[in-house]
């Protein structure tokens, strides 16, 4: 658990100023939007409000939430992989299972943590001067409070179903793909030992497999999350500014220059990441909050090639975090297991 806690910790800090550039772009509400390219979007942070409040904003949310949340995660993924393996589980299903069960476990710790960090990393520093996100919080204490004042505890949980139907398919996937890769990998050296090489290589292939098959329970997800409602009440703090554009029940999407209104448009920020698809201007709004349903408009509406928007990103993006993530594991698990004495491992 421990090595899962820190092992994943340093793979999501590692991962997270492009993860806030990948917010931005999904939360933009200008238009035309003001974050385009990756490359583009990434220099304009930087240069224009610096790395901790710009590309790091929303941090420390995101670190008190991925430690606890990989330790559930490991912890209940070990002891659950290892019980139904002694039980006789065909292997892959137990893999699979377990990613399951680990996943569910944690999303009791992550979602909360990553609607602050979504809202944090989409506004940047209090009273940006540089993108007006339609949030406006001090800080993450004073995210917490205001949430819960306007709009209720439940707020912080916004997206959580959504979230799970497309975690839960990925983790389980993701780990199914990881233990095989390991155990052809070791088959092939004909030792436990596979070098660091291997185990990027089996972490890197497992996380980008599992993340391009699940593309399109992430395209729904982010859309699901995204739409507007511009009947909503206004939820982001003191002192917000309306975003500089609404889209209206008939998908058109209209300026705005209003300031400090009580009616704003209720943007929900697609949370947990990696989550890399960014919604076309004007694209259809899916009026549900089943995923299924959202599934058969985007397959109405776009085709398959709609299920499929931003897969090369989001399997770069989960194959890195997946690899460092897995590679710190194994290497922070080995140096923990120097330290237990000889005579505890044999009986253990």
């Amino acid at each position: 658990m421990l090595a899962g806690g820190l092992g994943g910790t340093s793979g999501d800090m590692l991962m997270h100023s492009l993860d806030t550039v990948k917010t931005r772009q999904q939360g933009d509400p200008h238009f035309p939007p003001k974050y385009t390219s990756l490359g583009s979007s990434y220099y304009k942070i930087f240069r224009q409000e610096g790395i901790r409040r710009g590309l790091y904003g929303g941090w420390l949310p995101a670190l008190l939430g991925s430690f606890p949340g990989t330790v559930l995660f490991f912890g209940s993924y070990e002891y659950s992989k290892r019980h139904m393996l002694e039980y006789g589980v065909q292997p892959h299903l137990a893999y699979l299972a377990s990613g399951f069960i680990g996943d569910l476990t944690a999303s009791i710790v992550y979602v909360p943590s990553e609607v602050l960090k979504t809202r944090l990393q989409l506004q940047g520093r209090h009273n940006n001067p540089f993108f007006s996100s339609g949030y406006n919080y001090r800080g993450m204490g004073d995210a917490v409070r205001t949430i819960v004042r306007k709009e209720g505890f439940s707020a912080l949980f916004y997206g959580y179903r959504a979230t799970l139907y497309r975690d839960l398919p990925f983790s389980a996937l993701q780990f199914m793909f990881y233990e095989q890769g390991q155990t052809w990998a070791r088959q092939s050296r004909g030792s436990r030992e596979i070098g660091w090489q291997l185990e990027l290589l089996t972490g890197a292939a497992a996380g980008g497999l599992a993340g391009t098959i699940t593309c399109p329970l992430d395209v729904v997800k982010t859309r699901l999350q995204t739409q507007v409602n511009p009947q909503a009440e206004g939820v982001y703090g003191a002192g917000a500014t309306k975003p500089g554009a609404a889209t209206t029940k008939d998908g058109q999407i209209r300026p705005t220059g209003e300031t400090a209104p009580q009616i704003l448009q209720k943007r929900l920020i697609s949370t947990s990441s990696p989550s890399t698809h960014t919604p076309r201007p004007g694209a259809v709004n899916l009026d549900t909050s089943s995923v299924i349903t959202g599934l058969k408009i985007i397959y109405r509406t776009e085709g398959v090639g709609g299920w499929f928007r931003g897969v090369g990103p989001r399997a770069v993006w989960t194959s890195i975090q997946s690899g460092c993530m897995l590679f710190l594991y194994q290497k922070i698990l080995r140096s923990l297991e120097a330290y237990i004495p000889i005579e505890r491992r044999e009986v253990v």
